[in-house]
């Protein structure tokens, strides 16, 4: 989870412009959007700037949800219910891991090609500038 903060606050520090997004679509490193469309980096910028305050305010919104749900009353099927539960959990957050690696990864990428753009249209420090 760390890497993927880092990623996106270092993605917020670079990109100074989203505008330059438009239209400049993602290289092979940065796979095709799970909607299979033509989305143009401007549109994922926005996306991974949507999805950030959900990942950080995350957890506590999910355990509020539960606990408002959450019944009382003891049984003496526990045992099964904790068992499922365990494996319900495992299973949801190796998937929260996936998402999240794919998250930093697309974030990696974005602000890798903002910086290239970048690059290609400012000039050289070594040429004039004329």
């Amino acid at each position: 989870m760390e890497q993927y903060f880092s990623a996106t606050q270092k993605m917020e520090q670079e990109v100074m412009f989203p505008s330059l997004l438009r239209g400049v679509f993602p290289q092979k490193e940065g796979a095709v959007a799970a909607t299979g469309g033509h989305v143009d980096l401007y549109e994922r910028y926005q996306l991974l700037k949507a999805i950030k305050p959900m990942v950080e305010k995350g957890l506590a919104s999910v355990t509020d949800q539960s606990s408002a749900g959450t019944n009382t009353d003891t049984s003496s099927g526990d045992d099964t219910m904790d068992s499922q539960l365990e494996e319900r959990l495992s299973h949801h957050l190796a998937g929260l891991q996936q998402v999240l690696s794919h998250l930093t990864r697309d974030t990696n990428a974005l602000t890798r090609r903002y910086s290239q753009i970048l690059e290609q249209i400012s000039p050289s420090e070594g040429q004039p500038s004329w």
